[in-house]
């Protein structure tokens, strides 16, 4: 999920504990939890700061090692012993328990997101993007807000988030159940598909779909049950020339093939240089597909200069490529 939906659900998981005896019969428990609850639902998200250094170390490394098993243990141990000592009349339990949930439910959602986490690590690096629910969901934060609105203007949190919770478990067998569907039609359409991905949006019945079977790739979008393939692109392996070797060597696309599981290839001869072009699938936006990994090689296959990310316009493209100046 997005890191205000994160936020807000930090403050919700912190007035749902006020259902648990211990941590309501002390003001210390009560304030330390929520501290461990807010700062439990953002922690995993730390390797966002990775952004900084470059894209190529944030996509091969968000949601990983962060949001691995050995690090939803660690991360409650570090936060609890970090605030225990602001509170030392707070239940060091409880004050761990609750910070734990948090964490773990940070993992658990950003499951349910197309992006998905490698949560499974150091057992297995596979990405796990159940597809159901998008980064951002406007209902899911929106009635967290809802909740926390209700709570400051008096109503008693534990109760109050509980029904939400709740609300909030049923919305996503909506979700799971609307994927479904749209899975269903997609089968029909496509029946020999090896691989299909469907990623949601913002909009409830907005669905973006990818699939590929043994001859093509398919691009497409789905309004409620209703699918439309918009491209298809014949599937051609990726060639093992020097060029292609060359280019596989180099960080930006090697984070990239780390990341995306369905896309298509270029390449491009000039004068003095040669350029590679990997095109992710997953991601059509206007009929234009922005997440990409481009590498720039001379004729002696050095590289020259290289990117992977979001780009919306070949202009900016260039632009990130040094091609012209910024």
């Amino acid at each position: 999920m997005d890191t205000g939906t994160h936020v807000v659900m930090g403050i919700a998981l912190g007035g749902l504990a006020t259902l648990d005896p211990v941590v309501a019969s002390s003001h210390a428990s009560e304030v330390s939890v929520l501290i461990g609850t807010i700062a439990g639902s953002q922690i995993p998200d730390i390797d966002t700061v990775l952004k900084l250094k470059n894209n190529a170390i944030y996509i091969r490394n968000h949601r990983g090692v962060t949001h691995s098993i050995p690090a939803v243990i660690f991360w409650p141990i570090l936060l609890t012993g970090l605030i225990y000592p602001f509170f030392p009349g707070a239940s060091l339990f409880h004050l761990w328990a609750w910070t734990f949930a948090a964490v773990f439910i940070h993992v658990f959602v950003d499951i349910f997101n197309a992006y998905g986490t490698q949560a499974l690590r150091p057992f297995s690096t596979k990405w796990i993007a159940l597809g159901w629910i998008n980064t951002f969901d406007p209902f899911i934060f929106i009635i967290h807000v809802l909740g926390i609105a209700i709570w400051l203007l008096g109503a008693q949190p534990g109760y109050t988030f509980l029904l939400m919770y709740l609300v909030v478990i049923a919305y996503y067998f909506i979700r799971f159940k609307a994927r479904q569907r749209v899975l269903t039609e997609v089968k029909k359409i496509i029946p020999d598909a090896a691989e299909i991905i469907i990623a949601p949006t913002m909009k409830f019945h907005r669905w973006r779909i990818a699939a590929m079977n043994e001859t093509q790739f398919f691009v497409g979008r789905a309004m409620k049950d209703r699918v439309e393939i918009l491209d298809r692109f014949i599937r051609v392996p990726v060639p093992e020339t020097p060029v292609i070797k060359a280019a596989k060597k180099d960080k930006n696309l090697s984070a990239f093939l780390s990341f995306s599981p369905v896309y298509r290839w270029e390449v491009d001869e000039y004068d003095d240089f040669y350029e590679v072009r990997f095109i992710d699938l997953r991601y059509r936006s206007n009929g234009h597909y922005p997440f990409v990994a481009v590498v720039r090689l001379d004729k002696n296959l050095k590289p020259i200069s290289s990117y992977t990310g979001w780009v919306y316009s070949e202009k900016k493209l260039r632009k990130k490529l040094s091609i012209i100046p910024n």
